[in-house]
């Protein structure tokens, strides 16, 4: 009887075991879908970037594609920073949609978040997040 006992735990703890194996949401390959990326000219140095995507983990994959358009807008208007003012994301039958309004300046800005567009770009790149 102390033999089977033995068995059955043994049995339970491989089971157990087996499906901690089975890959999470969080364990699954990232494949992105980028939709697309609007841009507008709100007032002098401030742009709002309106972004669609599909495949995203979370909130922050969207916001990762703003600051990527953001980036690219402010070396294309001639200027090497940024600064994020805010971003809201809404996902809707998998469709994730992003709206973020940054402001892009020469010189770097005050603030907490601010972006260098040059290496905020390059490594968009890498990671093969798409620009404006």
């Amino acid at each position: 009887m102390r033999g089977g006992a033995f068995i059955t735990l043994s049995a339970l703890a491989l089971a157990s075991g087996l499906s901690a194996c089975t890959p999470s949401e969080d364990q699954r390959p990232f494949a992105p879908i980028y939709e697309g990326i609007e841009t507008r000219l709100l007032d002098g140095d401030l742009v709002q970037f309106d972004v669609k995507m599909r495949g995203a983990r979370q909130n922050a994959d969207v916001a990762d594609y703003a600051e990527c358009a953001a980036a690219q807008y402010a070396l294309i208007r001639g200027y090497g920073f940024a600064r994020h003012l805010r971003t809201n994301v809404y996902e809707e039958g998998g469709l994730w949609r992003g709206d973020a309004v940054y402001t892009i300046s020469a010189a770097l800005p005050r603030g907490l978040k601010t972006i260098d567009a040059e290496v905020v770009a390059l490594a968009c790149a890498e990671n093969g997040i798409p620009m404006v």
